[in-house]
């Protein structure tokens, strides 16, 4: 059965800016966030590769260029969240200035947050670290703080005159609070040779560390992440505080490591051990770090192929944060790299850990679309149910990174729903469009403009697509429920149709998920047609009709068209008739 829409769709028309490399050099060397391969959006220094693939379609499977030798190590997809939704952009904002924010939640009910360059809460100039005392909550839109310690009241310089200090994890620990601070070099940010930790016992006014040597060297565990758990550390299992490391440099890593200590002894170097491995189910543990196993070992690599010059082929792993989230007990390791956040889910410190792809915020970054560097969930923020988190990220506009108003302290809501075993629940009904049914999620592959919502809010003269610079192999465009439902018809209705794409070029079907996995739905048949090119048109409904099927998710799904790889939206409609 063929569907048109009721009225022709005033599509705006589509604007792409790509700039080439010698536009990325900008103030301390940082590449920009406004740019289509260069959106790290923070203190990134000019570090990528250049690679302009064919503006053509997409490398077949079977091409040289597609093929590997063997699959790239990586955690397995995690199946614990039915649905998971990001905000495409910091929602509450802060009377501060700096980045990387890693917080603890300490006895007195404040948050206390470390800040990189900037004058944090307190008046400028700024300094290149600094802690503060941050009240009110994101819900009530209140934040305030206080700058309670700065610079050389906070840590020292180990090596040399080339380094600058960067807080990179805290832990609230009873009354007392734990900085964890690293040399990182200036400019380029690529080298993180020495990190100490230092100690609080007022609240942040005032700190001690050990002043003869760095507890940690030789760009060994020098990023250091303190596991967030809870209120004075209260929701720890053990009498252990838990820290993850990385080695050589704060981001563009592939391996996470975890290190603990006895609650007392966190700055006794000596007192600290590292996870080795697992036997008989149990974690293994030794003094020697040089023993040391990654808790996460990940080789994915995302954005391989761009068809403009810009950064591409990024891996996974960053300074972020790691939190316990005690309504749902799962441990969530938050991390980033220039394009996208991916997080990582397990039932203890040390694992099993699997993977979420969390958010591909693309590139050409906004104010109404942003990723941003290091992100961390205050464990303060976390609901009663555990299903509403904050996370607190930065762009660095200082550095010429767009946009420039997230520079401070500022969250972004986090929407979860744990995976729990259902049974549907709907019956036949041809009025019932199950993609506006409370709970639904929009899932694609990427936004261009960050506009999610358009396409099931019955407008079908609106559009979307997915253009992010990358020579893509797939395209997609549904929804996840947090129970399954039945479903037997689908209907796409396209959006904008530029000359570079806005298509499907080959195998559009329908997929459907159950228990985490995506499979075809089974003797679908299609009306009209898709003809594979620019023919498909702007704002015309395919209606898939397939044997009725049980999932929590659906999407339209094939490899994208056009010279820039991309596909567009105006509705999807899920049905079950």
């Amino acid at each position: 059965m063929s569907h048109a829409p009721a009225r022709t769709p005033r599509f705006a028309p589509v604007r792409r800016a790509v700039l080439p490399l010698s536009a990325l050099v900008l103030p301390l060397a940082v590449t920009s966030s406004a740019h289509a391969g260069s959106n790290d959006g923070g203190p990134a220094g000019v570090h990528a590769t250049v690679h302009a693939a064919p503006s053509s379609s997409p490398s077949s499977p079977s091409s040289p260029s597609s093929l590997q030798k063997s699959p790239p190590k990586s955690p397995p997809d995690s199946t614990w969240f039915s649905t998971i939704r990001v905000g495409e952009r910091s929602a509450v904002t802060s009377p501060s200035g700096g980045d990387l924010w890693p917080s603890c939640w300490s006895d007195d009910g404040d948050l206390y947050a470390a800040h990189g360059d900037g004058r944090g809460f307190g008046p400028l100039p700024g300094t290149d670290i600094g802690v503060n005392r941050i009240t009110g909550t994101p819900e009530q839109d209140d934040l305030a703080g206080t700058l309670v310690a700065k610079g050389d009241q906070v840590g020292q310089i180990w090596s040399g005159a080339g380094y600058n200090r960067k807080p990179t994890g805290m832990a609230c620990v009873g009354g007392d609070l734990y900085l964890a601070v690293q040399d990182l070099k200036k400019h380029t940010f690529d080298s993180a040779p020495a990190a100490t930790i230092a100690r609080s016992t007022d609240h942040g006014r005032t700190w001690t560390w050990h002043t003869g040597e760095a507890m940690f060297a030789d760009s060994v565990f020098t990023t250091i992440m303190f596991l967030d758990y809870g209120k004075g550390y209260a929701d720890a299992v053990d009498g252990y505080v838990y820290a993850y490391g990385l080695d050589t440099n704060w981001r563009q890593q592939t391996d996470v490591y975890l290190g603990r200590v006895p609650r007392g002894r966190i700055q006794d170097r000596s007192a600290w051990e590292f996870y080795t491995g697992t036997r008989g189910g149990r974690a293994t543990w030794s003094a020697e770090i040089g023993d040391r196993a990654p808790v996460i070992h990940d080789e994915e690599r995302v954005y391989p192929r761009v068809h403009e010059d810009g950064v591409h082929d990024k891996v996974l792993i960053a300074q972020g944060g790691v939190v316990y989230n005690k309504p749902l007990r799962r441990y969530l390791y938050t991390t980033w790299n220039a394009f996208q956040w991916t997080i990582y889910d397990a039932p203890s410190p040390w694992g099993p850990w699997s993977k979420i792809r969390a958010k591909d915020f693309g590139v050409g970054w906004t104010q109404d679309k942003h990723g941003g560097y290091a992100p961390t969930i205050p464990s303060k923020f976390i609901s009663a149910d555990g299903r509403r988190m904050w996370v607190q990220s930065n762009v660095c506009g200082p550095c010429g990174a767009k946009p420039k108003t997230v520079y401070n302290f500022n969250l972004r809501e986090l929407r979860v729903t744990p995976h729990v075993p259902s049974a549907p629940d709907n019956r036949k009904d041809a009025a019932r469009n199950l993609a506006t049914d409370p709970g639904t999620t929009p899932y694609e592959r990427v936004t261009r403009a960050g506009r999610t919502s358009i396409y099931n809010d019955g407008d079908l003269t609106a559009s979307e697509d997915d253009w992010n610079n990358e020579v893509k192999n797939s395209s997609w465009w549904g929804y996840t429920w947090p129970r399954v439902r039945h479903v037997n018809e689908v209907r796409y209705t396209t959006g904008a149709m530029p000359s570079d794409g806005g298509w499907y070029a080959r195998d559009l079907r329908v997929q459907v998920r159950r228990n985490g996995r995506w499979t075809d739905v089974q003797r679908s048949r299609t009306t009209p047609a898709y003809p594979y090119d620019r023919t498909a048109g702007p704002g015309r409904t395919y209606t898939f009709r397939f044997a009725p099927a049980v999932a929590d998710g659906v999407r339209v799904i094939g490899v994208p068209g056009g010279s820039h790889t991309f596909t567009s939206v105006a509705e999807v409609e899920v049905y079950y008739r």
